[in-house]
């Protein structure tokens, strides 16, 4: 039961991790999904969006440096990365993927996974929260 625990933190921190270097990228639509309370693909998706191929490639190259520098792990597999109108990073029990609008609202996997709980991304990006409010108050 530890073990589970400790397992959970780790992936919730992962994912975590992801939505704050993709809000680094100026994505947009951050989205962090529970889909291990309702599958067993794997713990959490991470969904955000980029306005440009190249904004895509560079929101994916910043998660994966993120993870890689901060919790020395590897992608188990990649795809998208040459057409980057949906880079998709499987990182195994966290799934990230980085799309085009177009792509994003073809797939729907908002709606897919609409029954799984989706984590708050104010509590998740605290400092991107507060900093847009000190901007309003201005």
């Amino acid at each position: 039961m530890t073990s589970n625990l400790i397992t959970e933190d780790f992936t919730y921190q992962m994912s975590v991790m992801a939505a704050v270097a993709a809000d680094d990228r100026k994505a947009e639509d951050i989205m962090v999904i529970a889909v291990g309370e309702v599958s067993v693909l794997a713990d959490y998706f991470v969904i955000a969006t980029g306005r440009s191929k190249a904004q895509v490639r560079a929101i994916a190259n910043g998660i994966k440096i993120k993870i890689s520098e901060e919790l020395h792990r590897e992608p188990i597999r990649m795809a998208g990365e040459s057409d980057a109108g949906w880079i998709l990073q499987d990182y195994g029990d966290v799934i990230i993927h980085v799309m085009m609008p177009t792509e994003r609202e073809f797939y729907g996997l908002e709606a897919f996974w609409g029954h799984a709980p989706r984590l708050d991304i104010l509590e998740i990006l605290p400092q991107t929260v507060n900093s847009a409010n000190v901007a309003v108050e201005v």
